[in-house]
């Protein structure tokens, strides 16, 4: 079946999202996933495609501050929304506290994983700037490593607390956050 170009012109949303601290409006196909447009009409690759089922959760982002499944997000159901991803973490050729604790710890080896996890972690350290090992990993266990047998990543966690501790940036977070 042939569509008229009116037809396609209708098929056609607008959407007005925050993608890393910048505004953006964009018109895209309806059925277009968050993380297609995120890497596609973004640029923000960093974001990665596994499974495109969200089992594997490499396309993680934040969404209004909550872990989302880009691959199985609509870009029209981000209208309105705060996005942060990977790239949204780190300023410049500076690694973000979360993303030096993951380095220190050597947490990947392929990394293809990596970005999915560290947004889970962003989302997890935000709620429980003190989570214990069964917590993060119970966090992060809608996440699959290929490389890894996990323990490298929970360390990544456990020295990510220590780091952002030790800058008092998680209890400044949280008390921010209850008004406090």
């Amino acid at each position: 079946m042939t569509h008229t170009s009116e037809e396609l012109a209708a098929m056609i949303v607008s959407v007005s999202m925050t993608v890393n601290g910048n505004a953006t409006t964009l018109d895209v196909d309806p059925r277009c996933s968050l993380a297609d447009t995120l890497r596609d009409s973004l640029g923000l690759t960093g974001t990665h495609l596994g499974c495109e089922h969200g089992v594997c959760g490499a396309c993680t982002v934040l969404v209004g501050g909550e872990p989302a499944r880009s691959c199985l997000m609509l870009t029209a159901q981000a209208d309105g929304c705060e996005i942060v991803t990977i790239e949204g973490l780190s300023d410049g050729d500076t690694r973000s506290p979360i993303q030096e604790a993951m380095y220190q710890a050597m947490s990947f080896q392929c990394a293809f994983c990596s970005p999915g996890f560290i947004m889970s972690t962003v989302a997890l350290l935000a709620e429980n700037p003190n989570p214990t090992e069964r917590e993060i990993r119970e966090e992060l266990s809608g996440n699959l490593c290929r490389c890894t047998g996990y323990q490298s990543i929970v360390a990544g966690v456990e020295t990510a607390v220590e780091i952002l501790s030790s800058q008092n940036i998680l209890s400044s977070q949280n008390k921010e956050r209850s008004g406090q």
